[in-house]
């Protein structure tokens, strides 16, 4: 059966009805009772990806997803995966799914801040809240619902799928002793923590993952953020710069996200979406996991055997960084309505888990 068809029969009421529903739920599953749908067998979704192939994390949780949906529902439902550049630009991949093209995406919110400037604050802020934390938000503390209630009007509904947990700061062609150093740097870096350094004198770029290497070799970029040692180092950035800086202060706990087309949403039966929605769950786990686990022995190899020299920012250089992020940040809210409403959210419960992880987590590894 068409899905569009089927949708566009059964009137415009009921996609309504359930961006509405995803707007309010608070369960993990959120949306998955908004519509039996119809019982269909052997539908093919296509997703669309910000990532190249296959590529370590990212790239493979994408495939993680497609593969679980496939395996729980017995083939009912099937995904295809097509990397970045394989049926639509990796930055396009939100048009796409919102256009129909694609049922499905994978990617991070901060590429659509131009569609959806609250979009920024969803994958995680500077000096925000860590991996661990963002899952708490999302799942506890009303954070899934404000995710949906961002995408709602744009005919798509987003799922967390994914965290690579604290990043690093990024790989640099120099040291970086003061502010003073990031003068005319030119550095690829997406989100809030491009307008943090534009206004500390550098020029942000924001390019797809697959041209990174390129660009910083070939001297069209200064410096480069990624992700951490595990996909750094599939990508070869070491071979281009040498100075590997800590911490990832501009993404503490980054989420990535899928995200669905709400009609081809609304044409699942309900057994088919708490699939789907249960999946992105899970590799939620899985991704932040693999990062746990493959980054440590990624970052000897690159320090050991690729000669890479370790650095941490200086004190007063994230002194700074902090500085600015939350000026961006409060400028970001006071301009968007559903922004500000996401930001004050974050805060509030970043102040109530704050505690807990200074007394529990962190002073338990500062003393390990």
């Amino acid at each position: 059966m068409d899905r569009r068809k089927f949708v566009k029969a059964a009137g415009a009421a009921g996609t309504a009805s359930l961006l509405a529903a995803c707007g309010s739920k608070t369960a993990a599953t959120a949306c998955t009772e908004s519509s039996s749908g119809p019982v269909t067998d052997g539908l093919k979704w296509k997703m669309v990806t910000t990532w190249p192939r296959d590529f370590p994390g990212l790239g493979t949780g994408a495939n993680h997803v497609a593969e679980l949906i496939g395996k729980l529902s017995n083939g009912r439902l099937t995904v295809e995966v097509y990397g970045g550049n394989e049926l639509v630009p990796p930055f396009e991949v939100f048009d796409a799914v919102q256009r129909g093209t694609a049922e499905m995406g994978h990617g991070a919110s901060y590429y659509w801040k131009g569609k959806i400037p609250a979009a920024l604050f969803l994958a995680g802020v500077p000096f925000g809240l860590t991996g661990n934390e963002m899952n708490g938000w999302f799942y506890y503390g009303g954070g899934l619902d404000l995710y949906r209630e961002a995408y709602a009007p744009f005919g798509v509904i987003p799922f967390p799928t994914g965290n690579s947990g604290t990043q690093m700061g990024g790989w640099f062609n120099k040291e970086i002793n003061s502010t003073a150093d990031l003068d005319g740097l030119k550095m690829r870096i997406p989100g809030i923590g491009a307008e943090v350094i534009k206004r500390l004198g550098a020029t942000p770029v924001n390019i797809p993952g697959a041209e990174l290497f390129t660009a910083l070799q070939s001297g069209t970029i200064d410096a480069t953020e990624w992700v951490g040692p595990m996909n750094d180092l599939a990508f070869g950035l070491f071979r281009a710069a040498k100075y590997y800086y800590y911490p990832g202060w501009h993404e503490p706990g980054s989420v990535l996200e899928s995200i669905v087309n709400a009609e081809a949403w609304a044409a699942l039966p309900a057994d088919l979406q708490e699939i789907v929605a249960t999946a992105c769950k899970a590799t939620s786990l899985d991704m932040y996991a693999e990062f746990e686990a493959r980054n440590g022995i990624a970052l000897r190899t690159l320090v050991d055997e690729h000669g890479v020299k370790l650095r941490a920012f200086p004190d007063e250089v994230l002194a700074e960084f902090k500085r600015v992020s939350f000026e961006v940040l409060e400028e970001v809210a006071a301009a968007d309505e559903m922004a500000g409403k996401i930001w004050a959210s974050l805060k509030a419960y970043l102040a109530t888990v704050r505690q807990w992880t200074e007394i529990g987590s962190q002073y338990f590894l500062n003393h390990r």
